[in-house]
C-alpha cells in the first residue's frame, strides 16, 4: 500500500505573486475622480474655453432623460445661449449610401484648412426591435476626427420621428458657445429627416448620385423644393460622365420649382469625396448664399421663424411626455387599447375619453 504522503507529479506548484501595479491610494483618488461630477458653472466655463470633453459631457447632459440631468442641462444651455448663434449650420442629407460621411470628412477637413472650426452633428438611426444604435460616424471619419479644429458628435435618433436626434437644436447651441462656427448636420435619410433638419440650420445640402435612378426623382416636388444646392456625389472614375449628365438633369428640373424667399436660386453641381474634386465648389457657393442672404436681411428673419417654431415644437413634446406619463392615463391608456383592439369603441372616442380624463 502506498503511503498518501506521496506527491503526485501533478501537484501545482505556488507561483511567483504579481506586484501591484498601483498603489491604493492611487486606485482611491482615480476612483474619486471619476465618481466627481462637475459642477454646471465648471462645464460652462469650460465650454467657452472651448474645452471638447466638457463640452461631450455637457450634451450627454442635454441627452438625458433624467429629470435631474435635465435641470443641469438647461442652466448650462441658457449660460451659454449668449455666446451661441455666431455660426453658420449647414444640414447635409441624401439616401442610405450617397456617401454623406465620406464627404463630410472631405468637406470637413477643406474648411479646417480655410480656418473654419466645424463641428460634426451626426444622427445615427436606431433599431425599433433592439432600440440599438451602432453610431460609427466616428470611424469612418479617420482623418477629421484626429483634427484639432473639428469635433464630432454621433446620436442616436432614438424614437424621434425622422432621425433627428430630441436634442440637436440644444447640442448646436452648445457647439457655438464652445467657439465652432460652422455646423454641419447629418440626417440618416429616411424621409421625415430632412423636414426637421430644414427647420434648424441655414444652407440646406442634397447629396445625390448618378446611375441609380435618382435623376427621376428632380421632377418631384418635396425634398428638392427644400434643397438649397444639390451636389452629385461620386463624381470620378468611370461615374464622370454619367455625374455630368445628372448634373444637367437636376439643374434644368430645378428651373421648375418657384423662386425661393431668400432670393436663392439652386443649382446642381459634381464632386469626389476621394479625389477632393469639386469640394471647395460646394463651400464657395455656400458663401455665396451667406452673403446673400445676409445682405438682404433673409437670414436673420429665417432664424428668428426656426426659434419660434422650436418653442411650439417643445410645447408640443413637453404636453405629449406629460400626457403618457400621467398616472390615470397609464392606467387606462391600456384598458382603451384592447378595447379598440376588440372593436368594443372606436379609436377617436377612446382618445377622446383618455383626453378628457387628463384634462379634467
Amino acid at each position: 500500500m502506498k503511503s498518501n504522503s506521496t506527491k503526485s507529479a501533478l501537484t501545482e506548484k505556488e507561483g511567483i505573486s504579481q506586484p501591484q501595479n498601483m498603489s491604493t491610494s492611487s486606485a482611491e483618488v482615480i476612483q474619486k475622480m471619476r465618481k466627481k461630477q462637475p459642477s454646471s458653472k465648471e462645464l460652462i466655463d469650460k465650454i467657452l474655453a472651448n474645452d471638447k470633453s466638457a463640452l461631450s459631457r455637457a450634451i450627454t447632459l442635454v441627452e438625458s432623460t433624467n429629470p435631474v440631468h435635465l435641470e443641469k442641462a438647461n442652466t448650462i444651455i441658457q449660460s451659454c445661449l449668449p455666446f451661441a448663434n455666431k455660426s453658420f449650420r449647414i444640414g447635409i442629407t441624401g439616401v442610405p449610401g450617397v456617401g454623406k460621411s465620406t464627404f463630410i470628412e472631405a468637406f470637413g477637413k477643406y474648411l479646417t484648412s480655410i480656418g473654419k472650426k466645424v463641428a460634426v452633428l451626426a444622427v445615427d438611426p436606431s433599431s425599433t426591435i433592439s432600440h440599438g444604435s451602432i453610431l460609427g460616424d466616428k470611424t469612418r471619419m479617420e482623418e477629421l476626427v484626429k483634427d484639432e479644429n473639428a469635433y464630432i458628435r454621433p446620436s442616436a435618433s432614438g424614437e424621434t420621428l425622422g432621425g433627428v436626434a430630441r436634442k440637436t437644436r440644444e447640442t448646436i447651441i452648445l457647439c457655438e458657445a464652445a467657439g465652432f462656427d460652422t455646423i454641419l448636420i447629418e440626417t440618416v435619410g429616411v424621409g421625415q429627416s430632412e423636414i426637421a433638419v430644414h427647420s434648424m440650420v441655414d444652407f440646406f445640402l442634397l447629396l445625390k448620385i448618378s446611375g441609380a435612378g435618382d435623376e427621376l426623382q428632380g421632377i418631384k416636388r418635396g425634398i428638392m423644393e427644400m434643397a438649397d444646392a444639390i451636389v452629385i456625389n461620386k463624381a470620378d472614375g468611370d461615374n464622370i460622365n454619367k455625374a455630368k449628365l445628372a448634373k444637367a438633369e437636376f439643374n434644368r428640373a430645378l428651373h421648375l420649382f418657384p423662386a425661393k424667399k431668400s432670393g436663392w436660386i439652386p443649382t446642381a453641381s459634381t464632386c469626389s469625396s476621394i479625389t477632393n474634386d469639386g469640394i471647395a465648389d460646394v463651400w464657395q457657393s455656400i458663401f455665396e448664399y451667406k452673403t446673400l442672404v445676409q445682405g438682404n436681411h433673409y437670414f436673420e428673419q429665417k432664424r428668428q421663424d426656426q426659434n419660434q417654431f422650436w418653442m411650439m415644437e417643445t410645447i408640443n413634446n413637453q404636453l405629449q411626455s406629460n400626457f403618457y406619463n400621467h398616472p390615470k392615463i397609464i392606467k387606462l391608456l391600456e384598458v382603451n387599447k384592447k378595447a379598440v383592439q376588440n372593436d368594443a369603441i372606436s379609436p377617436f372616442t377612446a382618445a377622446m375619453n383618455l383626453l378628457n380624463t387628463y384634462f379634467k
